[in-house]
């Protein structure tokens, strides 16, 4: 009883009795209980919802997003499906929208959802940017869905609604982000205006596998942004401060983040200002290493225009 289950199946079945049930178990939606010891998620609560709207709904949005593995998903955020009777009680969104059949899989417990690739494309075009980009962050990178695909989808249907809404949130989105603050940070960073800025960036052992990563960066400069969870799980401080001397040690300047600093108020803000110091550090140093006669690179020039700015 770890998962969602119909309240009529259990009595019907003589699982457990309507006492049993009205004191170990309370209800997700009306007829569909969870055991009350069981922590609700999102991909459960998805699952209560699938089970309440029939075997004929859909999810969709959030709620295959939950499904297909997405991290950092609002667990009081209403459930969503599709199917013709719009009826929503609280907590539950309902979609009418058409599903071709390629769109549609079958999960475990016959649970049906939208394919990987509509479910992006739904969440693109129907969520506010803000919530967009970080949900869609979170679907690639539990996927590792090719973003391609959903740019073919949205070519394929350009007059439905949320289209460019779409476009604008895909463009931004980045399966590389580990964490909700990852993708705030990447957000922040991309207002230095400087080019170059990746995700998940490998370092290589003497035998060429990857050793470690840093979450955010730009390879030219050897400058690298790291977010400071601030887990407090055993060993956690340990590992940021050795991570941080190992990338120094391959000569790399390392700056940290934090909710609190990425939060930060004022424009651009404290991560924007430190990121463009570094980099106007490294553009000095990428200098002073030239001979006189070299002339100065335009990408040079371009990351010394953008580091003095503040706008």
């Amino acid at each position: 009883m770890n998962r969602p289950f119909l309240g009529s199946t259990v009595l019907e079945t003589g699982l457990l009795t309507k006492r049993e049930l009205r004191a170990g178990y309370r209800a997700v939606y009306r007829g569909v209980y969870l055991a009350n010891e069981v922590e609700l998620t999102p991909r459960l609560r998805a699952q209560a919802a699938w089970l309440f709207a029939g075997p004929d709904a859909v999810l969709c949005g959030r709620s295959a997003a939950a499904v297909h593995g997405t991290k950092w998903l609002d667990v009081n955020a209403p459930a969503e499906v599709v199917r013709t009777n719009r009826h929503s009680p609280a907590g539950l969104t309902v979609h009418s929208y058409a599903l071709a059949p390629d769109e549609v899989r079958e999960s475990s417990g016959g649970v049906r959802v939208t394919s990987v690739v509509r479910t992006a494309f739904d969440l693109g075009r129907l969520l506010p940017e803000t919530e967009a980009v970080p949900t869609l962050d979170a679907l690639l990178n539990a996927t590792g869905l090719d973003p391609e695909h959903v740019w073919a989808l949205a070519d394929a249907n350009r007059g439905i609604r949320g289209i460019a809404r779409l476009r604008t949130a895909l463009g931004q989105a980045d399966g590389g982000s580990e964490s909700p603050l990852q993708t705030q940070t990447r957000r922040l960073l991309r207002r230095t205006g400087i080019p170059g800025l990746r995700t998940q960036i490998p370092f290589y052992d003497e035998w060429g596998l990857v050793c470690t990563r840093a979450a955010l960066g730009w390879p030219r400069w050897k400058v690298a942004v790291e977010c400071d969870e601030e887990a407090d799980t055993p060993g956690y401080r340990e590992w940021v401060h050795s991570h941080t001397a190992e990338l120094e040690a391959r000569g790399w300047s390392v700056i940290w983040v934090t909710k609190t600093t990425a939060e930060g108020r004022g424009s651009p803000g404290i991560v924007v200002l430190r990121a463009q110091d570094k980099l106007w550090a490294a553009a000095q140093r990428s200098r002073a290493g030239r001979s006189a006669r070299v002339p100065r690179s335009g990408e040079d020039d371009f990351v010394r225009s953008r580091a003095r700015s503040v706008d």
